[in-house]
């Protein structure tokens, strides 16, 4: 059975692993600094397995040697986002974090494929890829899929259907000002613009790009981990089954639409050793305009990691 490794026993990593080992997709090692929470969780699920027809394992602790050939790693850990709290915000407290977590991983599971969830996302990602120094379609971030969902959400809500009817785009930045893209969205086939006045797809896109800050806002005590554990789940399953899954993820572009060396949410093609191809959508020139304002904070953002990596920031 393949083998996932999950770096954070927070709500994310735990419920990730709960999805993973009930499905029966991979054995799972939950590693964290609280090792005695790590460990705990894991009994609890493995205790769980009995009632489903799962042959996963599932383990937890501390030492990074429980995730020795894993062919995926998720990386969850860090802090999150309290209330009036932005994911720039994080940037060097995470950084800290994940240096650690990656340094840690390469020993271990040099082959996997690394799938990033710490935020702030776009820049999380870059600083494991710079670390690292791994082929760019081994390591990506999952924020696209979860804003599409979030999307669909709000769609569904507007036109009264269930949300799996609805086929959602979002590119960019997972942050306020991710694209929401109505144009490349549609219901049962049908173009969302023909669906949704203009008023109304500007409600939505707005209820998108805040969706992540309302529930931080609600739960006062953290962030959202039922959609982002349920989307990490499913490009982890498309990674070790080669599904050909196309989602938009977070990768390094090497002149797809027309950008370099950034790390950003556009539409790729998953299956066996990470992402396979970046699926390039006929942008118009505002919507192009959007996604390249969107690398343009990113690329700031990567520029002061790497002033933090040489110890200048």
């Amino acid at each position: 059975m393949p083998k996932v490794t999950i770096v954070g026993a927070g709500h994310v990593g735990s419920t990730t692993a709960l999805r993973l080992v009930e499905e029966d997709v991979a054995d799972v090692a939950i590693i964290d600094i609280d090792a005695d929470l790590a460990q705990g969780k894991a009994l609890d699920m493995a205790q769980a397995l009995f009632l489903t027809s799962s042959e996963a394992e599932v383990v937890g602790g501390s030492d990074y040697d429980l995730g020795q050939g894993s062919d995926v790693v998720v990386v969850t850990a860090g802090f999150p986002r309290k209330p009036g709290m932005s994911r720039e915000d994080l940037l060097v407290q995470n950084a800290a974090v994940v240096k650690e977590v990656i340094d840690s991983l390469v020993e271990v599971a040099p082959g996997c494929v690394l799938i990033m969830v710490t935020k702030p996302l776009d820049e999380m990602t870059y600083l494991s890829w710079r670390i690292t120094g791994w082929n760019r379609e081994r390591i990506l971030g999952m924020a696209g899929l979860l804003d599409s969902s979030r999307f669909a959400h709000f769609i569904s809500r507007e036109l009264g259907i269930p949300p799996g009817k609805v086929e959602p785009m979002v590119l960019g930045s997972h942050g306020d000002t991710m694209l929401p893209l109505a144009r490349f969205s549609s219901v049962e086939g049908r173009p969302l613009v023909e669906l949704l006045s203009s008023e109304k797809l500007q409600e939505t896109q707005q209820k998108t790009s805040k969706g992540g800050a309302e529930i931080v806002a609600l739960l006062k005590t953290g962030s959202a981990y039922y959609a982002p554990s349920a989307c990490i789940a499913k490009m982890v399953r498309a990674v070790l089954e080669d599904g050909e899954l196309q989602v938009p993820a977070s990768v390094m572009l090497k002149g797809e639409y027309g950008l370099e060396d950034v790390f950003l949410g556009v539409p790729v093609i998953l299956g066996e050793g990470g992402w396979k191809e970046v699926v390039e959508l006929p942008l118009q020139p505002s919507e192009m305009e959007g996604l390249e304002n969107c690398a343009q904070l990113i690329k700031e953002r990567m520029a002061k990691l790497d002033e933090w990596l040489e110890g200048t920031y």
